[in-house]
């Protein structure tokens, strides 16, 4: 049994990519027998929203609670799932004052990120700060090979491991949509600026209907500038299910993240994906087989519309949280 303790400033009931990989990670660590504890914004009781999204919150982590407990147990492993935020950047600094060895995952750009909301902090300046951020981390886990590249491009030198996600099968599984002669397309998304909507929303294809998913600081703004669509709010589990089920194809419109869990739900439940090709799409969509990547979002949704739901579907199978679990805990360098 392993004793592995995870530090991260995203959890529970931030809704995801991040947390819905890092709840699934200590499910995983439970049902193989080792015993891992969670430090998250829910040990913290300073906490405020972040001024220009308040759906995110910014916790200040007791240092002594911290510090004490990284060195009062006897821990295997330490991995910091987010070095850029506060609590992550607590830990490393206390980790590095008693050289203690620990991992670390990138999972966000954060520097495009930055950049869309302050386009004066230039994407180059924020590489180059996330470079010092985890230049102690014995090991980088990252979500996928594009990333891994990207951070090689960026001149990070450290061991550099890729981390995939899974899939919850008892929730997203293969459906078919209403056989109508209207197709809908659906985008599963947290409503923020930088997640390329607004290109989604300004699809224009004749006999469809555009459904999005998800809440946040862009939604009134689209509502208020598409009002055509349909906007079905945050959803979860079977729900959310039925949404991928029912759907004739997904729209992902992000050029900023490194993954996309959404991508390949929605591919478990047969439903082929449209993406420009960037990081993350990259690494899930295979053209012709379970959707379809073009610069063109407009093309990359015609195409993906003639793709076999089955092969969508059997494409997916790749994709398990046992495995996820077992290349985290594989990465993970000795105490």
């Amino acid at each position: 049994m392993a004793k592995i303790l995870l530090i991260t400033d995203a959890w529970q009931p931030q809704t995801n990519g991040v947390v819905t990989n890092l709840v699934n990670l200590v499910s995983q660590a439970k049902s193989a027998g080792d015993d891992i504890t969670v430090f998250s914004p829910n040990d913290c009781k300073v906490k405020f929203p972040l001024p220009w999204y308040k759906e995110i919150e910014i916790s200040a982590p007791n240092k002594t609670k911290l510090k004490e407990l990284i060195l009062k147990e006897e821990w295997n492993h330490i991995h910091v799932a987010t070095l850029e935020g506060t609590i992550g950047t607590a830990a490393s600094k206390i980790l590095k004052k008693y050289n203690i060895r620990y991992s670390a995952s990138c999972h966000t750009k954060f520097p495009e990120f930055v950049n869309q909301r302050l386009p004066f902090i230039k994407i180059k300046w924020g590489w180059e700060w996330m470079r010092k951020k985890y230049q102690d981390a014995a090991v980088i886990l990252v979500p996928s090979q594009s990333m891994k590249e990207e951070l090689r491009h960026w001149g990070f030198e450290r061991n550099i491991v890729v981390w995939t996600r899974g899939i919850d099968r008892n929730i997203f599984e293969k459906g078919d949509p209403h056989p109508n002669k209207i197709k809908t397309i659906l985008c599963v998304s947290r409503v923020s600026h930088e997640k390329g909507l607004g290109d989604f929303c300004k699809l224009n294809i004749p006999e469809t209907k555009k459904v999005l998913i998800g809440d946040g600081p862009y939604l009134k703004t689209l509502k208020k500038k598409y009002p055509d669509m349909e906007y079905a709010g945050k959803q979860t589990g079977k729900t959310l299910a039925s949404y991928y089920k029912s759907a004739d194809v997904f729209v992902f419109p992000s050029k900023v993240d490194t993954f996309g869990v959404v991508m390949i739900e929605s591919m478990a439940c047969g439903t082929p994906v449209a993406a420009y090709p960037v990081t993350g799409p990259n690494d899930i969509v295979e053209e012709n087989i379970n959707g379809a990547l073009n610069s063109d979002l407009h093309i990359a949704v015609e195409k993906a519309l003639k793709v076999s739901r089955t092969n969508t579907y059997h494409s997916s199978l790749i994709w398990t949280w046992e495995n996820c679990y077992k290349q985290f805990k594989e990465s993970l360098p000795k105490i």
